[in-house]
């Protein structure tokens, strides 16, 4: 299991924690459901017990900085109304927390593009301007809410602040844009760890389209066409990329949707632009494709995503849309 370990401020933005917050608590809902084990557990920490919210709501109960991590566990960081100017650095709550970032999380952070080691930061918003005055972010791909891209880099002069995008990854620091982009980077981490069916399946419940950084590869053919709110035709999605090498013909994919065959064709034109056999030859395509790029072998490949022979699966392939 891994801790999510919320940095709490006085002034914090209350929806910066509410919504990756959910984000996780869903996660743990839809893997439940599925008889398998939560992947998250939910802490909010700060130098002070309680902290006043953005909106004016008590933020109590928080428990003490850790002097230590003895799990897996990503810390976020949260922003707070205001300029640069009138955040960072103000306050023995901000001197207390940049002092315990340098101490205690700076040194579990692995190196700029190396692959994360157990601890992890996130960042939401300002929340990047705390880590940028910590020290955290030198060397690294970084971005913030698009009025603050400035003084992230004035803070961190020799981190690579990207513009014009949702989240950026360097490593084991993930930095996101303002506020609804908090959201997006909780899906992604549930991703990374429960699967994009999981994440797919949080999005929905939370109205929310599944969205990546400008940078990242093209969202997985698992997430594509999502950003609707029709259930039928998310159903039939979910079971398809829940067992994609069964035989989904149209019937059975209408029996799933309990739609008829010709209705769950118009839904799926409507509301997705391709038709039900076409979704479920982008997601075995997907499948394959990584499948192949992992070193698996092209009968395995095969199995995983359910082509009946290498020369079918390797017609899905060439129709994919080049990255």
């Amino acid at each position: 299991m891994i801790d999510i370990l919320f940095l709490v401020l006085p002034d914090t933005l209350l929806l910066d924690i509410a919504g990756p917050a959910e984000a996780f608590r869903l996660a743990n809902q839809a893997l439940r459901r599925r008889g398998l084990p939560e992947a998250f557990r939910l802490r909010y920490a700060g130098p002070q017990t309680q902290a006043d919210s953005s909106v004016g709501l008590l933020l109590a109960r928080l428990e003490p900085l850790p002097a230590a991590f003895v799990r897996p566990t990503w810390v976020v960081l949260l922003g707070r109304p205001g300029d640069a100017c009138e955040v960072v650095g103000h306050g023995a709550e901000w001197m207390d927390a940049r002092h315990w970032l340098a101490q205690t999380v700076a040194p579990r952070l692995t190196a700029p593009g190396e692959a994360p080691d157990g601890v992890r930061l996130l960042t939401v918003c300002s929340g990047a301007l705390l880590a940028a005055d910590a020290g955290l972010l030198a060397g690294r791909q970084v971005t913030t809410h698009h009025e603050l891209l400035d003084d992230l880099q004035a803070l961190a002069p020799t981190a690579r602040v990207q513009a014009n995008r949702v989240f950026v990854e360097d490593g084991a620091v993930l930095t996101s844009a303002g506020v609804t982009a908090g959201i997006d980077l909780a899906l992604h981490g549930v991703a990374q760890v429960c699967g994009e069916v999981i994440a797919a399946a949080v999005a929905q419940v939370m109205v929310v389209f599944a969205r990546r950084g400008v940078q990242a590869p093209q969202v997985s053919a698992l997430l594509a066409h999502r950003d609707h709110l029709h259930p039928a035709v998310h159903c039939v999605q979910d079971a398809v990329c829940a067992a994609p090498a069964e035989p989904w013909d149209s019937a059975r994919m209408a029996a799933a949707a309990h739609v008829t065959e010709r209705h769950l064709a118009r839904l799926f034109r409507l509301h997705t632009g391709v038709s039900p056999r076409g979704y479920v030859e982008q997601v075995r395509a997907a499948l394959a494709g990584q499948a192949l790029a992992q070193g698996k072998t092209e009968r395995e490949a095969l199995a995983l995503a359910g082509f009946s022979t290498p020369r079918q699966m390797r017609q899905a392939l060439g129709k994919r849309p080049s990255r």
